[in-house]
């Protein structure tokens, strides 16, 4: 739970709260007999709850508000309603921030004109609404991130940064959060000259080096692979999309890895992809669409969403996790699906992509992770 909201104690397999203080005031209130007096500084330590060690992250995929011609109402927090406390209980949240917050810029579809150009962008009012919805950190290397150039960029990271919500993603960039005394830090990458370089691993590798320097726990984002409904599969080798060379996904996964990163979490494909464990460190490869207002295409996978919610100890190892199924119903707001369908199709995928290697996802999405709890 992140400073400043509510506490509340909860019991689920994604989740442990120690709650000894809240405990202990409802014995009192219900008529629970006092301990015998004791010295101050014994109730004090009994009363006082361990300190926690681990730290709970949530990710989310693409997630954009809208274009020049349709944009969210209320700033936006529509897009949150159904969801906001999935996204408010982990001490940290990380999502995809597709195109961009600003009102200036001129689009890059000026420039090439055509069906296949997208330009995406909300108004820099709609950072209030990530921060509201309880995101801590967003991704902006991607290929949207430039849809309205420099002054489109610009403006996207001053409505962020207004709102306290850090961003990941800029070249060489690493952003430090510090929760339950763990020290994280979150590094994202993708193809394209306006973010950290995906396509350069020895460049890739000493960035998450460098984070790795900084903090006891290392987040990579990958905005990476090919497109659309055909694309739940994770391919060995290269992947590519309306020409693009959209790198090795795989190889970038786990060279990150090797460097260092403890969770890596992709975007892009705009479907849900398998999660496999590689050296003992998650690599999700996508968790679908998140959010959007008109800008998604929906309809059968297209349709299925997750947020991803692990819990990692302070040396980066998982410690438990969980899928929680999601669908988005046009146009583009997300909603919880009781069916699980996401959850079944991502454990599908990673026994089919990744055999042994393959982290299984149960029906109501707990992950089968070794001395899970």
């Amino acid at each position: 739970m992140r400073p400043g909201t509510t506490h509340r104690v909860v019991v689920c397999m994604a989740l442990t709260l120690s709650a000894g203080a809240t405990v202990a005031a409802v014995m009192v209130a219900t008529g629970a007999s006092p301990d015998p007096p004791r010295p101050k500084a014994a109730v004090a330590a009994r009363a006082a709850p361990a300190p926690r060690r681990d730290v709970r992250i949530a990710w989310v995929g693409d997630t954009m508000f809208g274009s020049a011609t349709a944009t969210p109402p209320d700033g936006g927090d529509v897009l949150f309603a159904g969801v906001r406390a999935a996204l408010r209980d982990p001490d940290l949240t990380f999502g995809n921030l597709e195109g961009v917050l600003a009102l200036g810029g001129a689009s890059k579809c000026a420039a090439q004109p055509g069906e296949s150009c997208f330009a995406f962008r909300g108004a820099p009012a709609s950072a209030g609404a990530l921060r509201r919805a309880g995101f801590d950190v967003v991704n902006v290397a991607n290929n949207h991130a430039w849809d309205y150039a420099a002054t489109g960029q610009a403006e996207t990271l001053s409505a962020l940064r207004a709102e306290q919500v850090a961003v990941a993603g800029l070249p060489g960039g690493v952003v430090v959060r510090r929760r339950n005394g763990v020290r994280v830090a979150f590094a994202g990458f993708a193809p394209y000259p306006w973010a950290a370089e995906l396509r350069d691993l020895a460049t890739a590798q000493a960035l998450v080096a460098r984070a790795a320097a900084q903090a006891d726990v290392v987040v990579v984002a990958m905005h990476a692979g090919a497109e659309g409904s055909g694309a739940t599969s994770t391919p060995v080798g290269r992947e590519v999309a309306f020409g693009e060379d959209r790198g090795d996904t795989r190889a970038f996964a786990h060279a990150v890895v090797d460097a260092g990163a403890d969770l890596v979490l992709g975007s892009g494909p705009h479907v849900v992809r398998g999660i496999e464990r590689y050296r003992g460190r998650l690599i999700a490869y996508s968790l679908g669409n998140f959010a959007g207002w008109h800008n998604f295409g929906t309809g059968g996978v297209l349709s299925l969403s997750g947020l991803l919610d692990v819990t990692l100890d302070r040396r980066g190892r998982p410690v438990r996790g969980r899928v929680r199924s999601m669908t988005l119903a046009p146009p583009g707001v997300p909603a919880h699906d009781a069916t699980g369908a996401a959850a079944r199709l991502m454990d599908e995928l990673a026994s089919q992509d990744f055999g042994a290697d393959g982290v299984r996802v149960a029906p109501d999405g707990r992950l089968a992770l070794p001395g899970s709890r």
